[in-house]
């Protein structure tokens, strides 16, 4: 990794006001890679996967997470790649850990788009040092993300809802902010174009979502999502998504890193706890 294969002082700043940017790039040279894990974890689903289509909804919609263990190609990416030296230049911070990986297939003729929401809610960590990163193995136009500018600075969260009966997911709705319509409510709404290799780096606070795949070509995209120093457990009212049973972390503890492996410390890569996740299999 060099310095300048690090985001500049503008891409920085640029994140941290809207909560999303664009790092061209990221991926390149692991592209091929990234793809061959994305079908291993199709040919072999964990047990969070998902279709996410009605009886009757054309095309298909895939989607799986906590899966890095045990595909040996997303581990590679992980432990290769510059994702984990550009998180902390955008998160400014001096450590980063690996929250989890999460893939997302719309096959071509999925008009379903993804509905608009923040990851924080359904999460149990919390933090202003969060970030995801979301790239294509293929070239997307229409069907690429979807980020509110600004979103992640917003007073409340967004209610979050089930996906396929977009239905609350946890009670007391009253501490949430309706859903909204970015298009009709006029926001400002933050997409690219993408090439493989490219990835969209957004806070988990953002809210975004993303168009139906209409086209000829399938609409693969592989996400790490990592945290930084000031990320904490915090208590939700409900089942989280991931669940992670078990993880017996209070509120206020960072995550545990035998699950949740410090990839980046203050000096330089740390892979001794991605071993340790792997040989104890979580």
């Amino acid at each position: 990794m060099t310095d300048r294969s690090l985001p500049d002082a503008e891409t920085i700043a640029a994140f941290r006001r809207d909560g999303a940017v664009c790092v061209r790039g990221l991926f390149d040279g692991w592209v091929d890679i990234i793809a061959a894990g994305i079908e291993r974890n199709m040919a072999d689903p964990g047990p969070y996967a998902a279709e996410n289509l009605l009886p009757g909804e054309g095309g298909r919609f895939f989607d799986d997470y906590c899966n890095w263990q045990r595909i040996p190609e997303f581990q590679q990416v992980i432990d290769g790649s510059p994702v984990a030296e550009v998180a902390a230049a955008l998160l400014g911070s001096d450590t980063v850990q690996l929250f989890h990986d999460h893939v997302l297939v719309k096959e071509p003729g999925t008009a379903k788009p993804t509905p608009w929401h923040q990851d924080g809610p359904y999460y149990f960590v919390e933090g202003t040092q969060t970030v995801s990163f979301w790239a294509p193995v293929e070239p997307v136009t229409t069907a690429t993300l979807r980020c509110v500018a600004g979103s992640h600075l917003w007073p409340r969260p967004v209610l979050p809802t089930r996906w396929l009966k977009e239905d609350a997911f946890y009670p007391d709705e009253n501490a949430y902010m309706p859903v909204p319509d970015p298009d009709a409510e006029g926001m400002q709404v933050l997409e690219w174009a993408l090439e493989p290799g490219d990835a969209v780096a957004f806070d988990f606070r953002v809210l975004h979502g993303a168009r139906g795949n209409t086209s000829a070509s399938r609409r693969r995209a592989f996400s790490l999502r990592l945290v930084g120093d000031d990320a904490r457990v915090v208590d939700r009212p409900g089942r989280t998504s991931p669940p992670f049973p078990g993880h017996g972390m209070r509120a206020g503890e960072r995550l545990r890193p035998d699950w949740f492996p410090v990839i980046l410390g203050p000096d330089g890569r740390s892979p001794a706890d991605g071993a340790a996740a792997r040989a104890a299999g979580l």
